[in-house]
C-alpha cells in the first residue's frame, strides 16, 4: 500500500485537524550543541533518553505555546491530546495545556527514534569508535539504516502508520494534538504527504523542526492537508527564543550519522 493510499484511507473520516508539536528545548538539545561545538564523542548527560527534561528555555517555549492555546476560541482548541511518554514531550504538553484542562494520553508510538548502542554518542564518536557502522550506514542509506539495538527511520514510519489508522478510527471529527519528537514528525510528513525516502531525509537537513513548533493538517476533501509547518509564531509572540538544530551543524557532510539520542 502506497503512502498516498494510507494517508487517504487513514484520514477520510478521522480527525478534522491534526497538530504535531515538537517538544520544547531539552537538556539533551543543549548538551548536543555543546558536544558538536567541542567535537566531543559523547553528550554530557546522565539521564536516560526517556528521562531527559526540558531546559529553562524549553519550559518558557512550552509556556508560550500555552498562552496561544488559551487564546484560541473554544471551537479551535484541541479536543484530544496524545504525547510521547518521554519526559520532555510530556512536560511540554502539560505546560502547554495548563490553562486548558484536558487529559494528556500517552502513546509509546510517539516516542523518540531509538538509537540503540549509539544513544548519547555524537557522529564524531560513531565515526571514530564504530567506523564499520558508519560504512554500513553509507551503504544502506540513512532512511533504512538500523543502528545496533535501535530503529531505522522506516521502523518509525511503521509506528506512525499504525497510529494514524487508530486515530482515524477512534477520533472522527476531533481536533487532535500530538506532542512528540523531530524524527517522528518527519515520519508523519512522510506518510501523510506521500513523500519518498530521499525527500524526507533532505527535509530534515533543509528544514529542521524548531522546538515547540507546530505542524498543522486539516481534513480537506477526505484527506489531511498540510496548512502550516514548523510554525514558531506562538514561541515568538510569547517572548521565548526559537531553537533548533541547524542541518549543517548536525551533519557537516552528507554521509555523517544522525546526532545523538536525546537531541530530538
Amino acid at each position: 500500500m502506497s503512502p498516498e493510499t494510507v494517508a487517504s484511507e487513514g484520514t477520510a473520516h478521522g480527525p478534522v485537524e491534526l497538530v504535531l508539536v515538537r517538544h520544547g528545548e531539552s537538556l539533551g538539545n543543549v548538551a548536543d550543541r555543546a558536544a558538536i561545538a567541542a567535537k566531543a564523542h559523547r553528550l554530557d548527560v546522565t539521564d536516560s533518553d526517556e528521562d531527559i527534561a526540558l531546559s529553562e528555555e524549553g519550559e518558557a517555549q512550552a509556556d508560550a505555546l500555552g498562552e496561544r492555546v488559551a487564546s484560541l476560541p473554544e471551537d479551535e482548541r484541541p479536543t484530544v491530546v496524545v504525547s510521547s511518554p518521554y519526559r520532555r514531550a510530556r512536560s511540554t504538553a502539560e505546560r502547554a495545556l495548563a490553562q486548558h484542562p484536558i487529559d494528556v494520553l500517552l502513546d509509546e508510538r510517539l516516542r523518540e527514534r531509538e538509537l540503540g548502542i549509539f544513544d548519547g554518542i555524537t557522529w564524531y564518536g560513531i565515526k571514530a569508535d564504530h567506523p564499520e557502522e558508519s560504512d554500513r550506514r553509507d551503504r544502506v542509506g540513512k532512511f533504512y539504516y538500523r543502528p545496533p539495538g535501535g530503529e531505522s527511520w522506516a521502523d518509525v514510519v511503521l509506528r506512525i502508520r499504525s497510529l494514524l489508522l487508530e486515530l482515524q478510527a477512534r477520533y472522527p471529527g476531533e481536533r487532535v494534538w500530538l506532542f512528540s519528537h523531530e524524527a517522528v514528525i518527519m515520519a508523519f510528513r512522510y506518510v501523510i504527504e506521500g513523500l519518498d525516502a530521499a525527500r524526507v531525509v533532505a527535509l530534515q537537513k533543509e528544514e529542521p523542526i524548531a522546538n515547540c513548533s507546530m505542524t498543522r493538517y486539516v481534513l480537506t476533501d477526505g484527506a489531511l492537508t498540510l496548512v502550516t509547518r514548523d510554525d514558531t509564531s506562538a514561541v515568538e509572540e510569547g517572548g521565548a527564543d526559537v531553537t533548533h538544530e541547524e542541518g549543517a551543524a548536525r551533519e557537516p557532510d552528507a554521509d555523517a550519522p544522525d546526532r545523538a539520542a536525546g537531541a530530538s
